[in-house]
């Protein structure tokens, strides 16, 4: 998946904290700074991520990677009839022909995965998809995946303080040539380091109103201090770390403005040697 960018744009804002204009901001300036993986999905903003993505990118589809997802929230969401139905949607919202990538975002928990994968390949064989994803899956799910059909991409929860992952999945992904692409990788801001042991949330952030437990900290400020022998940031750690493990193909970090892409992007300049990554907090 080489032609992923290292850091990918995270779009699960549009719709719902952003209006179409500010939406398409930080699309342009994903673009102006290499940022050219966009990631939606069919539930996020109730159709408006995808539709503002379509508009956004109007006479430039080809500058951008796009991948959407489908099945979340709806019974026997990986049905192949849902399948081929959620695709149709997604494209006439996006105003596409076809997608660069398309997930089954989670098992429903009822349908077989070789049915559901089955009915996404018929979708590559159509040409209205080029890759195919699974995202919230397990080891052995992806197993499955994979013997029905070539997967291209796992989309699974992977921060420095959600580090599961590392066990059998990422090792997984490098035997099978899968690649992995972590979604929270700022673990819904508590890595962005605005966040500080005995003081009160920002308002308005995600985590306003919640109290953090003095393990996290613990971590976060080992982390923080990681980064700062290196001359870089919490923020630059938690994104260029994970993407520089062996596996990782791009990481997904949201934005609500031009200035996070501009950072998240800056972020990934910085690669990690074999020995960092064994020597993280």
């Amino acid at each position: 998946m080489s032609e992923l960018s290292r850091v990918g744009l995270g779009t699960n804002n549009f719709g719902r904290r952003l209006d179409l204009d500010r939406s398409r901001a930080v699309i342009d300036a994903a673009l102006a700074a290499g940022v050219t993986h966009i990631d939606t999905a069919f539930t996020y903003g109730g159709g408006d991520s995808e539709r503002f993505i379509g508009v956004s990118l109007a006479g430039r589809r080809e500058r951008a990677v796009v991948a959407t997802k489908f099945g979340w929230g709806e019974e026997r969401g990986g049905a192949p009839e849902r399948v081929r139905s959620s695709l149709d949607t997604s494209l006439e919202r996006l105003a596409m022909d076809s997608v660069d990538i398309l997930y089954y975002h989670r098992p429903d928990g009822v349908t077989p995965i070789p049915e559901t994968v089955g009915a996404m390949k018929e979708l590559v064989d159509a040409g209205k998809v080029r890759w195919l994803g699974v995202s919230n899956f397990s080891a052995e799910q992806l197993r499955e995946a994979v013997a029905t059909a070539p997967i291209a991409v796992l989309q699974n929860q992977y921060s420095l303080l959600e580090r599961g992952a590392e066990v059998d999945l990422l090792p997984l992904c490098v035997e099978l040539g899968v690649g992995f692409v972590p979604y929270f990788p700022l673990a819904s801001g508590l890595l962005t380091g605005k966040y500080r042991r005995w003081e009160p949330a920002p308002a308005g952030s995600r985590l306003d109103g919640q109290s953090i437990d003095d393990e996290s900290f613990d971590r976060i400020e080992a982390l923080e201090a990681f980064a700062a022998e290196r001359g870089r940031t919490l923020h630059d750690l938690a994104i260029s770390a994970l993407a520089s493990q062996p596996g990782v193909v791009s990481v997904i970090a949201g934005a609500t403005t031009p200035d996070q892409v501009r950072e998240n992007a800056a972020a990934a300049d910085w690669v990690l040697t074999p020995d960092e990554l064994a020597s993280l907090p």
